[in-house]
């Protein structure tokens, strides 16, 4: 079970950002625009955790340099920020099921970018699985019946929502060689906040929030798919393969999927059914145990393996 848990807490965490359209579909509607939806995520997700840290984790405020700000620049205003404004952009361009499936090129940007600077090995079985992934995805998304709908600007931005969100794995590894996971998610949206406020000038929006069910939005997105959601992931990936955690976390669509079907009475057939499987077993095999090629393969070796 103690191997399992980390798979299971990215999981947790990908089906917690799926979401996520249930937030920002309600706050469109009352007039934020695509990058004051991100400010508002990561002000209030900012407020949370400094309050859980002054509660559960005091001892993690510290910095050990102030040059380690670089490393949440990364997580915050190069992953979070950009990822979130190119993906809710490319919802408003482009079909939603064909934004999902441009955000999930994110493993193929993370198996290649672990093996440029994570040094991260790689072969057949995380290719195969990651192939995998982007096919499911495809299916999930139904782009078999074709789409009429496209923009070059929404191609564009959701492919730059998946290199966004690959880049807080590659990010968020080299902050976790040094911090805690609460560490790291805290000062990711920290950054985030203090470099947002004053782009999107949120306080103009100040009267808005005293609508009680906009209070409830935004403190909900706050938490729930955001500090929740990183914290889970983050815990996760600090003991598992940046390659393996990108490629558990596209259960996200999954849950997406499912959320469209019961709530906003999206049709499922069968070409989606068997994206979602494909998904998973992507999942399943990129987790299967390695084959042992010789019995007296010691610890340390399995370990650099």
């Amino acid at each position: 079970m103690k191997k399992l848990l980390p798979f299971l807490m990215i999981a947790l965490g990908a089906s917690l950002w799926g979401i996520i359209a249930v937030f920002v579909k309600e706050l469109g509607e009352y007039g934020f625009s695509a990058m004051e939806i991100v400010a508002v995520r990561v002000f209030f997700a900012a407020i949370f955790l400094v309050l859980i840290g002054i509660m559960r984790f005091r001892n993690c405020f510290k910095l050990e340099s102030a040059t380690d700000i670089r490393l949440f620049a990364g997580t915050g205003i190069l992953s979070i920020v950009f990822f979130n404004y190119c993906y809710f952009t490319a919802m408003n361009q482009i079909s939603i099921s064909l934004a999902v499936v441009l955000l999930y090129t994110a493993p193929a940007f993370v198996t290649v970018l672990s093996y440029l600077f994570l040094k991260e090995g790689i072969n057949l079985r995380k290719i195969a699985a990651v192939a995998g992934t982007i096919v499911g995805c495809i299916l999930v998304a139904g782009l078999s019946a074709g789409s009429s709908d496209i923009t070059l600007l929404g191609i564009l931005t959701g492919l730059g929502a998946g290199f966004g969100y690959a880049l807080y794995t590659i990010f968020g590894k080299f902050a976790l060689r040094k911090y805690h996971p609460f560490t790291v998610t805290l000062y990711t949206f920290l950054v985030a906040s203090v470099f947002l406020i004053p782009v999107t000038k949120l306080w103009t929006k100040a009267s808005v929030f005293l609508n009680a069910e906009v209070l409830f939005l935004s403190m909900g997105l706050g938490f729930v798919p955001t500090v929740l959601a990183y914290f889970v992931y983050t815990w996760g990936l600090e003991k598992t393969d940046g390659s393996k955690a990108a490629v558990i976390a596209t259960v996200e669509p999954v849950v997406a999927m499912l959320l469209g079907v019961t709530l906003y009475g999206e049709n499922l057939g069968a070409i989606q059914i068997a994206g979602a499987l494909l998904i998973l077993s992507s999942v399943i095999i990129v987790n299967l145990p390695a084959r042992r090629k010789n019995t007296g393969l010691t610890a340390e070796s399995k370990l650099e393996h």
